[in-house]
């Protein structure tokens, strides 16, 4: 295609896209407790210890908006 044809053909033009999306991973959480069932409560009341990020398992998007355009 001959340069001049080229800047004749228009891009697509880009539009934003906000979305609202649920994400769930598998994190790695510790606790010192006397048992399991301790354990347990604590983690579920979130005083564990966070032990790093974990791998996605599942990403859902909720919610899609378009930006507003310039």
């Amino acid at each position: 295609m001959p340069a001049t044809a080229r800047k004749l053909v228009q891009k697509p033009r880009l539009r934003a896209y906000y979305a609202t999306v649920l994400v769930t991973r598998v994190e790695e959480w510790w606790v010192e407790a006397e048992s399991e069932e301790e354990a347990r409560a604590l983690l579920t009341s979130g005083q564990g210890h966070h032990a790093g990020f974990g791998d996605r398992v599942h990403v859902e998007v909720e919610r899609l908006l378009e930006g507003a355009e310039e």
